[in-house]
């Protein structure tokens, strides 16, 4: 592509030489991986400053670079006010605007993105569409899993994403979008169709100023949605009327508003419902019709994340017997409410709830169906928000028997301080200190008797434990399953 092209796209920008006969292969944003003819951009992070890689970049085949200041290269430079902004420019014209080809669900909230993008994947591989799919846990294309490193993607790696699925005839993506995400462009260019706010409550705090700007953050996806009616193509923010900021996200978009609830009158709305040990049963009530739903999938934060992938599912024309069949079909996802079971008289399960609000759901949903002790096993990430941490605590101790206060990933921060942080002015008693993750799950599990029920809280699906600047092996489950064979062996 010409360089020219790309860059008049920026409208404001400086070049240091002539860019007319330039012809670029590539985007790049990290000095390492520019390959020769690649287009370079010097991105300000929170650790490191591209422009300091510049030279590098040159000489591993850079033909020009983006920045927003002189650097000392011999290539041409074109310099911009924003360089992030600019890459989202970039790479949507350098992919040919994917998304205009896609149609983008994206789902916003403290809790339930993952599971509502799965949810939304498995309704519409039912209704026989190709789906496409980018989150915590992995990105996929079909049945093709990639890794991804950040809940949402930076743009690049975003539209290069999409233009892999444009070709490969993926016709609906859903997307987990982070207030993180948000709030440093990553999505600018992102032509979404539906916007899904799930809810909100306290976490990364470490980021944001308070929770104000927190909410702020992820009301631009629904900002973002656009002031144009199109017939031909409308566009829909699906909001959860029962979380008390629903009407601000309400007032942030001037898309269609559909709203869904269990508490509150909405436009899709929960009833009958019934939760236990095995799932749950309730009523979805629509405009289009009543379904009568028996789910695998535990809880009253699981009927709230079906609500919401109903509401999205409708919007895009999918039929209330595609959605019922695939609800009712779906085991959940990896790592979220998932049971540890390999004979055992008592019950073990592994979730990712890591904020106050996740804990409380899931600790109030086992609550509902133990006929024994529950213990749950908690701790908190490292260089994180620390205002969450003493929540988190007493929510373990209100809501279980014991609590066995552990590291999560302490990252740079020492884990003795973080657990003393949790426990600081703690009134109760029934818990433990275990810094050691293993030696607190299997702690737990020793204790577990008949009809117990261990909670393994915080990391779910991660397979890692980070230490440090060390990346350590560790999966809560399969330490889980061990202790459980272990227990069993000694008899």
């Amino acid at each position: 592509m010409k360089l020219r092209e790309l860059v008049e796209r920026f409208f404001l920008y400086q070049t240091t030489k002539n860019i007319d006969s330039i012809f670029i292969k590539g985007i790049a944003i990290d000095s390492r991986k520019v390959g020769n003819g690649d287009l370079f951009f010097c991105i300000t992070g929170f650790t490191v400053d591209g422009h300091d890689f510049a030279k590098q970049a040159e000489a591993n085949g850079a033909c020009a670079i983006v920045a927003e200041k002189p650097v000392d290269v011999t290539i041409p430079v074109i310099i911009v006010n924003n360089s992030s902004r600019a890459l989202s420019i970039a790479a949507n014209t350098f992919f040919h605007n994917p998304t205009n080809k896609l149609q983008l669900i994206g789902v916003t909230g403290t809790n339930g993105k993952t599971s509502v993008t799965y949810l939304l994947e498995e309704i519409f591989q039912q209704s026989k569409k190709k789906t496409g799919l980018i989150g915590t846990i992995q990105m996929k294309i079909g049945d093709t899993s990639y890794n991804v490193k950040n809940t949402t993607p930076e743009a690049l790696y975003l539209q290069k994403s999409f233009r892999q699925m444009v070709e490969e005839n993926v016709e609906t993506v859903m997307m987990e979008v982070s207030s993180h995400a948000l709030d440093l462009g990553r999505v600018y260019g992102c032509d979404f169709d539906i916007a899904i706010f799930t809810n909100l409550s306290q976490d990364h705090l470490d980021y944001h100023e308070n929770m104000g700007d927190y909410l702020h953050a992820k009301s631009l996806l629904f900002s973002q949605l656009g002031n144009r009616y199109d017939l031909t193509s409308p566009k829909f923010a699906i909001v959860n009327k029962d979380d008390s900021n629903a009407e601000f996200i309400i007032k942030s978009t001037a898309q269609h508003v559909i709203t869904y609830g269990i508490d509150s009158e909405a436009d899709i709305t929960a009833t009958n419902i019934e939760l236990n040990a095995n799932g749950s049963s309730f009523t979805i009530c629509t405009s289009d019709g009543n379904m009568d739903i028996t789910s695998r999938l535990m809880g009253k934060f699981s009927v709230y994340n079906m609500l919401a992938a109903t509401a999205a599912a409708i919007c895009s024309g999918v039929s209330l017997r595609d959605i019922k069949s695939a609800l009712e079909l779906t085991t959940g996802v990896k790592g979220r409410f998932e049971p540890v079971a390999t004979g055992q008289p008592y019950g073990v399960i592994v979730d990712y709830a890591h904020t106050p609000d996740s804990l409380e759901n899931v600790l109030t949903t086992i609550r509902s169906f133990s006929n024994g002790n529950v213990y749950v096993v908690v701790g908190c990430g490292g260089d994180r928000d620390r205002s969450k941490r003493p929540l988190m605590a007493q929510v373990a101790v209100n809501y279980a028997d014991l609590a066995l206060f552990t590291s999560d990933n302490p990252r740079s921060e020492d884990p003795d301080q973080i657990i003393n942080d949790m426990i600081n002015g703690m009134d109760k008693t029934n818990y433990e200190v275990i810094v050691d993750r293993k030696e607190a799950i299997n702690r737990s599990i020793r204790l577990a008797k008949e009809n117990d029920i261990v909670l393994i809280a915080g990391k779910g699906h991660e397979t890692y434990q980070i230490i440090g600047n060390e990346v350590h092996d560790f999966n809560d489950k399969k330490v889980a399953e061990d202790a459980i064979i272990q227990k069993i062996g000694k008899g």
